[in-house]
């Protein structure tokens, strides 16, 4: 299943380019272009999500029910 999700790419005073996602605040990328920025940035959201699942999981509460729901 696929997501869209923002990039914001920005120039780096470095060279290169920077790239963030205001949906997913923890996640981030860089690269020497800006598909590679992009690139990175969707690592890294995928990265932020799936740690953010494996938190959540951890600490489900007693009682509480699983279930699955989709989105888009």
């Amino acid at each position: 299943m696929k997501h869209e999700f923002t990039a914001i790419v920005v120039p780096s005073e470095e060279g290169g380019f920077g790239a963030f996602c205001p949906e997913v605040p923890a996640a981030n990328g860089q690269g020497e272009t800006i598909e590679e920025a992009k690139a990175d940035l969707a690592l890294a959201i995928e990265l932020v999500l799936d740690l953010m699942c494996e938190r959540a999981l951890r600490e489900e509460l007693p009682g509480a029910i699983r279930e699955t729901v989709m989105v888009g």
